[in-house]
């Protein structure tokens, strides 16, 4: 199939462009680079450009054609979003409807879009199933939230199917090493603690040792990156057999705790990391662990890589590959 992957100069965009020409489909990639890489899409077509920029997106499907598409050029930062709510509207709502009607246009009916946990908010039970009520928090989580209802609606009248994907934690890196996690400024645990251990960060802080957890700290639930990838390609065969739009919790189903993290981390890279003991953050609940058995049975989708250490060894790799590249350029 020809797939159109938005975003697929990012993280995960990245390492669903290579999955994707590794499952022999043909990639067609648009990002506008902001926060993106050009060297990370590693083949198939790839344009420059902006889902606000109606022509590009005219002339994209004019040329390209694709069969599908694949959405994960949205802003994903929680605490940007509270204090710039309305660029996360503008881009995570209206550029997505921009998008949604250059398809409608083209007769491009299946669409793949990358949602998050945050649509869940405070939880009222753990694991998070799909029937969990949906109360996000933050610009966020209401922006996406936002996206689901639109899908729903435009399946209703347009016969526009997708698949909604609700990540918890996408975590580690391609294990050939040639992707991984280049966020700027970045955010993420793993990254975080994984530059402390290298020596690109100075310490790591703990937010929070008072937690109802075994050992007082947050548990979240890691998932990783070629999982998620693996689960994006199981939506798209399921689309593509004939199945109707609904929307899969993708996680590890067990969580690990901010300590379990540290741990793994010190033993991968045999380094130790200076902690700093903070307060706990408002708005940080206890544990966020995923029910992702739906994504399972329905998509018959099968994470391979779910054991802590193998994601951190696999992040730690590309931490190391970046951290020579530094030197390099420094030199």
């Amino acid at each position: 199939m020809k797939v159109l992957v938005v975003g697929g100069a990012g993280y995960i965009g990245s390492h669903m462009v290579k999955m994707l020409l590794n499952a022999n489909h043909q990639v067609i990639t648009l990002d506008n680079l902001s926060s993106g890489h050009r060297d990370a899409v590693i083949g198939g077509v790839f344009v420059e450009g902006d889902l606000a920029d109606n022509d590009c997106l005219y002339r994209v499907f004019e040329e390209h054609k694709p069969d599908a598409v694949m959405h994960f050029a949205s802003f994903i930062q929680v605490g940007e979003s509270v204090r710039k709510p309305d660029i996360y509207y503008r881009n995570n709502v209206t550029n997505t409807l921009n998008l949604l009607d250059i398809m409608l246009k083209f007769n491009v009916k299946k669409f793949i879009f990358s949602s998050t946990a945050a649509v869940f908010g405070e939880p009222d039970y753990v694991p998070i199933d799909e029937a969990h009520p949906n109360r996000p928090l933050n610009p966020y989580g209401r922006s996406k939230l936002m996206i689901e209802h639109v899908l729903a609606d435009y399946a209703k009248a347009f016969d526009l199917r997708s698949v909604c994907l609700r990540y918890f934690n996408a975590a580690g890196a391609d294990p050939e090493g040639q992707l991984g996690e280049r966020h700027d400024p970045e955010t993420h645990l793993i990254p975080l603690i994984l530059q402390a251990a290298s020596g690109r960060r100075e310490n790591i802080q703990v937010f929070g040792r008072d937690y109802d957890t075994p050992d007082g700290t947050c548990i979240r639930d890691y998932i990783h990156i070629v999982d998620l990838c693996s689960a994006h390609l199981a939506a798209l065969d399921y689309l593509v057999n004939g199945g109707e739009s609904d929307r899969f919790n993708l996680g590890n189903g067990s969580g690990f705790s901010v300590q379990e993290v540290l741990d793994a981390v010190q033993k991968v890279s045999g380094k130790q990391v200076k902690v700093i003991d903070g307060p706990r953050r408002d708005g940080d609940p206890a544990r966020l662990v995923a029910d992702a058995k739906r994504a399972r049975s329905v998509l018959n989708w099968k994470p391979v890589f779910t054991d802590l250490e193998t994601i951190v060894k696999h992040a730690w790799q590309w931490e190391i590959k970046c951290l020579d590249r530094a030197s390099k350029v420094s030199a």
